[in-house]
């Protein structure tokens, strides 16, 4: 017997016009190539590396933090929870929040270290500092958190960029 995967897509649509960090360059999509003129299309992607859906290393904001190319494929995808309560937070499981996280809940994340951390919104300056200085993967800008059951696969894998501090992601959830 075949078991049916569904698939959660946690990702945001990169586009000309989205939100960017106030104070950052815009996102530019440009048509380079067409079909009917080069005969395939191509186009060139002007984007920053915590542009919608991403994942920030600790170089981020620490001055020696550990960059994307430290780590593993496999640190940015695993067993996942949805946060409920503060025992949902767990070593070495992921965490997703859909609300913005106080300093208090941020604390008690560096105490128990889940597997990396994910948000619906940008974290509050001061807890993201927090969250990297202390060597946590944060995820952030996810969409479609209210399709997600309370225990699920979840990738969100960055692009393999030297000395990268934080990259878009295409992130989503596997249910079995």
């Amino acid at each position: 017997m075949t078991t049916i995967m569904r698939i959660i897509d946690l990702t945001m649509s990169i586009h000309n016009g989205m939100f960017v960090y106030p104070g950052t360059p815009v996102v530019n999509i440009k048509q380079l190539l067409t079909m009917d003129k080069d005969g395939w299309n191509m186009k060139r992607i002007h984007i920053n590396g915590h542009d919608g859906t991403h994942v920030n290393a600790p170089i981020h904001c620490t001055k020696n933090g550990k960059t994307l190319d430290d780590y593993d494929v496999s640190d940015f995808c695993g067993e996942c929870v949805l946060y409920e309560i503060d025992s949902d937070i767990q070593p070495g499981i992921g965490i997703i929040f859909t609300k913005q996280i106080t300093m208090e809940t941020a604390k008690h994340i560096v105490s128990i270290r889940p597997k990396f951390v994910g948000l619906v919104v940008e974290a509050d300056e001061k807890i993201e500092q927090y969250l990297l200085y202390n060597g946590i993967i944060l995820f952030e800008r996810l969409t479609n958190t209210n399709k997600l059951p309370k225990q699920f696969l979840f990738y969100g894998v960055p692009l393999k960029i030297k000395d990268g501090d934080g990259s878009p992601v295409r992130a989503f959830a596997v249910l079995s």
